[in-house]
């Protein structure tokens, strides 16, 4: 029993000891794991400082960064904010400017407003007056010259209206009668050849055919030219070396060929040389001219006539009528008056310078007014012939001449032209038709020349333009068109060209 308490106390005993020492056992492990624990755990709390430390600079570092990038930042746009305003201030004060000027240009505006107003209101009140005064004149109020202008207006255009109706009519019988008048035109070309070449157009021979497109010019100004100063056509065609002037006037055409003949040996042709040489020939065909009246007064035994009378005689050369040389006509009728005088018994000088002189009306009459009976009696009068002479000149055309020496040279007259071949009344009825065609534009004011070109299908009318300006260019041309429709007779149309030109010439010396 007591062994059994022994072994049990043993047992216990032993068991105690061995709680004991596991105990001990359990609390050295526990305390060197502890220890090892709290090592690592110092371990691990440095290296979480240490890290600390690295990040706290690096944060420091970038913190430090961040901040030196803000101020630039800042710095950056502290600058680009005081350029801004700068640029605002600078656009502030041109806007100020421009503001003031808009308000000066604005004061100024409204004055010149104000002063226009004023005016309107004086040329109202201007206006209002003259129409006041007007309608006391006219004895119409302005109603009544409204409807007066508008009816006349309504008539203009009415006829206009009736005649190109009338033109477009015509238009189908022409088409009709177009193969006729072909072989009529034909005909009649053959007939009047002969004698139309050798009146109304002269022929000029060139060195080449080269030289025509001289003479023509850049855009036909040099043609253009001469044709203006001269008053006559260049006709330039397929005729090998020769070109053609055409007109009417053989002093025109003689004009026109002499300046071209200068133009071609001097080699020059621009519209400055061409005025010389235009300006050259008439001072040479005023030369012929004297010539030619002092060669006819000689032949006809004609003395002591005034210098300006033989200059007049002169120009007879130049002219014809019928398609007679008026001036070889004047010396024939003289010579014929002579022997007539003689048979007679009339007074022999008399009839001598009564037949040279009889037509020395027809030197200037496309430059006077009237007849040219009466031109020449004037003309006598003025160098100082006497009164039988002149009295010879404006009857010879009178049924019953009161001196028998106006008798004796309108017989002379008479006897001269109706000899054979001695003229041919077509060609003097186409010149007649032309002149007075001429001499109705010369009745307009503001005309300084006019020209009958394109055998009378046209008439160029150069206007003084200080007299004439643009518009009433416009209104001549329409009243020219009109007078001639109401006062001359002619086939087709004819084409009014009103030219106005200005020229201001100066010298560089």
């Amino acid at each position: 029993m007591d062994m059994d308490y022994t072994i049990i106390i043993a047992i216990v005993l032993s068991l105690g000891g061995g709680f004991l020492l596991g105990y001990l056992i359990r609390k050295a492990l526990a305390t060197r794991s502890v220890s090892s624990a709290e090592a690592k755990a110092e371990h691990i709390l440095q290296e979480a400082r240490a890290k600390q430390k690295e990040l706290l600079l690096e944060a420091k570092d970038k913190s430090l960064n961040i901040i030196e990038e803000a101020k630039r930042e800042e710095t950056a746009g502290r600058k680009d904010l005081a350029s801004a305003q700068q640029r605002l201030e600078k656009r502030e004060t041109l806007f100020d400017q421009k503001l003031l000027d808009i308000e000066n240009k604005q004061a100024q505006i409204q004055e010149k407003t104000d002063e226009l107003e004023k005016a309107k209101g004086e040329v109202k009140k201007i206006k209002e007056q003259q129409m006041a005064k007007l309608e006391q004149v006219a004895g119409l109020d302005k109603e009544d010259a409204k409807r007066i202008l508008l009816e006349n207006i309504e008539v203009r255009s009415h006829d206009e209206l009736l005649n190109r109706m009338r033109k477009l009519e015509d238009i189908s019988s022409d088409e009709l009668d177009q193969k006729a008048r072909h072989l009529l035109s034909l005909a009649m070309e053959r007939t009047a050849s002969t004698h139309a070449v050798e009146t109304t157009t002269t022929s000029l021979s060139l060195p080449s055919d080269e030289m025509k497109g001289r003479i023509i010019g850049k855009e036909g100004r040099n043609i253009k030219t001469l044709e203006q100063l001269t008053g006559v056509e260049i006709i330039i065609d397929e005729t090998p070396q020769t070109l053609l002037i055409s007109g009417f006037s053989p002093i025109r055409r003689h004009l026109a060929k002499g300046a071209l003949e200068k133009l071609m040996v001097d080699g020059r042709i621009h519209p400055g040389r061409i005025e010389e040489a235009v300006e050259q020939s008439k001072r040479e065909i005023a030369l012929d001219m004297k010539k030619s009246g002092e060669e006819a007064a000689y032949d006809a035994g004609v003395a002591g006539l005034h210098p300006k009378l033989v200059q007049i005689l002169g120009r007879m050369k130049y002219r014809t009528s019928y398609g007679q040389n008026v001036l070889q006509h004047s010396v024939e009728v003289s010579h014929i008056s002579v022997l007539l005088a003689q048979e007679l018994g009339a007074n022999v000088e008399l009839a001598r310078k009564g037949g040279l002189l009889h037509d020395i009306g027809k030197a200037v009459d496309h430059e006077i007014e009237g007849g040219h009976p009466k031109i020449g009696y004037d003309i006598c009068k003025k160098f100082g012939l006497s009164e039988e002479v002149g009295q010879v000149a404006l009857t010879h055309h009178e049924d019953h001449p009161a001196l028998l020496e106006a008798v004796i040279v309108k017989v002379a007259d008479a006897v001269s032209g109706a000899r054979p071949g001695a003229r041919k009344d077509t060609y003097e009825n186409y010149l007649q038709r032309l002149t007075e065609l001429e001499e109705l534009t010369a009745t307009f004011e503001g005309v300084d020349k006019a020209y009958a070109i394109q055998a009378g299908r046209e008439i160029r009318v150069f206007v003084k333009p200080a007299q004439v300006d643009d518009f009433r260019a416009h209104e001549m041309a329409r009243e020219i068109a009109d007078k001639i429709e109401s006062e001359l007779k002619y086939p087709g149309e004819i084409k009014v060209n009103v030219i106005r030109e200005t020229r201001v010439v100066e010298y560089a010396r």
